[in-house]
């Protein structure tokens, strides 16, 4: 089993900045695929981007590729969220989700607790 903690949300303007990190516990992991996910306000919950467990493949939503990047330390059993030319479309609670399997969408077993993205125009 692992425990996500979420950071790094906030308010940004257009065009901005953002780095989302997701901390785990446990020692398996680097055995993890990991996820990113949003949810805006009154929207159903979407896949923003995703990494194998070695970080050798990475899978982004048509909607954030070229500008979010996701990486991972497995020395430190951290994922990240680098969010670029941030749009007020990508405000959202963004969670962190792992997944012992596989990388589909509804693999993900354990799930943060969300942190709040909110970019204004």
């Amino acid at each position: 089993q692992v425990q996500l903690v979420e950071s790094g949300g906030g308010l940004v303007q257009a065009g901005g900045s953002l780095r989302l990190s997701c901390a785990a516990s446990g020692r398996t992991f680097s055995s993890y695929n990991m996820g990113w996910f949003r949810q805006a306000p009154g929207k159903e919950r979407e896949f923003v981007a995703a990494i194998s467990w070695s970080g050798g493949s990475t899978y982004y939503a048509d909607s954030v590729k070229g500008r979010f990047s996701i990486s991972r330390d497995n020395a430190k059993n951290t994922v990240y969220l680098q969010m670029n030319s941030l749009k007020p479309e990508d405000t959202a609670v963004y969670y962190c989700a792992a997944s012992p399997r596989g990388l589909g969408h509804n693999e993900y077993d354990y799930w943060g607790q969300g942190t709040q993205v909110t970019v204004s125009s």
